[in-house]
């Protein structure tokens, strides 16, 4: 996720203000005829911490793992990830079929329908996914679709859309649709998981303004009321016809700007749940929680990105600087001082859970993924030095852990370079703040870019980051090579060569090191005694639906 911190997501960015459109602090009501569901202020509700998502909650246009979380709750879609596993599995599809891993027939299930009452039909997502891809609307995930014939018509790379829909989507009945890829993409069906493939409503596009105030999804929740910067409040409903239904009553969502404040409340009997555990606790959470606390591997990469939409930082020599920079970061010595083995310093662009199997390979970015401080300063002399002499990483700094992490980058940058101003932090208040500033290109130098993958899939971690014009590329990188790489390796039926062209991709990364990898995160979070059965999927979110309340 979405990437990015989908941040993404998830993330997405990977790693991506709220879900009203009107002022700050309007109160949301689902729409009448939404379903049953309990309150989501009673005895079995759970308490999270939560930060406001950048974006309304549409289900296209968020990339980020505030508003991921939301729609994880009150959507599904064709496929669903495996809690423990992240396998791909079906969902809403009865059946994917194709003779040549290019052409897909889609059949959806009987007996699902939308908490408004509404059926869910093959047509409710051919509607949704032509909505997503056409540039007129402006969707940040349109990009996903670009995979499906016809895509270049409805979102061009310039000037005005030729045709409203995709060429390669055809609904044949209720419950048939086929898929006609630009190319083969052999994998192509474990990506129908991600949020931004979840079928729509016609309330949708009937009234898109009202959906936004009152969303309508098809998941094991209903959203009750969301207060910007406060709160979101998300009921159990009681009729979802998927086999995944709530345990609990529903969940309270409380936005935070201070990871530390939350952990505060866990403490306090406040707060059931924080999924971020901040720095300045992990040398004392075992001993706080005992068992309650989390921490396991994640599909999870923290970066920090150079604007290449700059002519500064993409003119000819400037990869040697952005190398250089790579190997001033002493990763060791962060991640063990700071993140107490709750991060592990990074080798390539992708993440552990994936296994060798499916892309992971160590050591990937060779040696300017090592900390080495005078080959960088050679480096960064010998590309021309810094950008009038200076460089700033920016994040938000509304997660206490960020401003801690930035402050001993730079720290270890000027360390390397002999100069205790070559590197300064530029914080950003809130996340929404710092996801705005990125998606409209306002960066003119480091910045964070978190990436929580999207589906488990090697592909996942590069085609969206780093392909021209990828939906979450935003230092705008460009290579030819490096994409007919990632065009190869998905249309390769054979998994074992798949893999081996992405890395031969990653390979150009580590020669341009548009984004420099930091560490893998783990998931981790704590919770209190009034709540059991926590679980964090291999994106590090929690599974709401499976939470008990005592």
């Amino acid at each position: 996720m979405r990437g990015g911190t989908r941040t993404r997501a998830r993330t997405r960015s990977w790693v991506r203000a709220g879900l009203a459109v009107g002022a700050a602090g309007a109160a949301l009501v689902c729409a009448a005829g939404c379903g049953g569901g309990g309150s989501a202020t009673g005895s079995g509700t759970v308490r999270s911490s939560w930060g406001d998502p950048q974006s309304p909650l549409e289900p296209a246009n968020t990339n980020e793992v505030q508003g991921g979380k939301v729609l994880a709750m009150i959507f599904r879609g064709l496929k669903h990830y495996d809690p423990k596993t992240g396998e791909a599995r079906n969902m809403l599809a009865e059946k994917i079929e194709s003779p040549d891993q290019q052409n897909f027939t889609i059949t959806v299930k009987d007996g699902w329908t939308f908490s408004n009452g509404e059926e869910v039909t093959a047509k409710s997502f051919v509607d949704a996914w032509n909505y997503a891809a056409l540039s007129d609307n402006k969707q940040k995930n349109a990009p996903f679709f670009q995979d499906i014939d016809g895509y270049g018509k409805v979102h061009p790379a310039s000037g005005s859309p030729t045709a409203k829909t995709l060429s390669g989507l055809v609904v044949k009945d209720a419950h048939t649709f086929t898929v006609k890829l630009r190319t083969k993409f052999s994998t192509w069906p474990d990506t129908l998981g991600y949020a931004a493939f979840a079928p729509l409503p016609r309330a949708f596009f009937d009234d898109r303004a009202a959906w936004l105030k009152r969303p309508v999804g098809n998941g094991p929740y209903l959203v009750d009321s969301y207060t910007k910067g406060s709160q979101m409040r998300l009921s159990k409903w009681n009729d979802y016809p998927g086999e995944d239904k709530a345990r609990n009553s529903g969940v309270e969502l409380r936005v935070y700007t201070d990871n530390n404040t939350a952990y505060t409340d866990l403490q306090a009997g406040n707060l059931d749940l924080v999924d971020d555990i901040p720095s300045a606790q992990l040398k004392n959470v075992k001993a706080d929680l005992g068992d309650r606390y989390i921490n396991q591997p994640a599909g999870i990469i923290q970066t920090v990105v150079f604007p290449m939409y700059d002519a500064t930082w993409s003119k000819a020599g400037m990869e040697k600087v952005r190398r250089g920079l790579s190997m001033a970061i002493n990763r060791d010595q962060i991640t063990e001082q700071i993140y107490r083995r709750t991060r592990t310093p990074a080798t390539d662009w992708t993440s552990p859970v994936l296994g060798e199997k499916g892309g992971y390979k160590a050591g990937l970015c060779g040696a300017v993924c090592t900390y080495d401080p005078g080959q960088a300063k050679r480096l960064i002399q010998e590309g021309g030095g810094l950008p009038g002499g200076r460089v700033t990483i920016t994040s938000n700094v509304d997660n206490g852990s960020h401003r801690v992490w930035m402050d001993a980058v730079c720290n270890s940058i000027n360390n390397a370079l002999g100069d205790d101003k070559a590197c300064t932090v530029n914080p950003v208040g809130t996340f929404a703040d710092f996801r705005n500033q990125v998606t409209e290109q306002r960066m003119t130098s480091m910045f964070r870019s978190g990436w929580q993958m999207d589906y488990p899939l090697v592909q996942n971690f590069l085609q969206p980051l780093y392909y021209t014009g990828a939906s979450s590329n935003f230092g705008k990188f460009g290579d030819a090579q490096f994409d007919k790489l990632v065009d190869e390796a998905n249309a390769e039926s054979d998994t074992a060569k798949a893999v081996a062209t992405f890395q031969e991709a990653e390979k150009i990364l580590a020669e341009q090191m548009p984004a420099i990898p930091l560490w893998y995160q783990n998931g981790s979070a704590g919770y209190s005694e009034n709540i059991a059965d926590v679980e964090l999927n291999p994106f590090s979110v929690p599974v709401y639906e499976r939470i008990t309340v005592k």
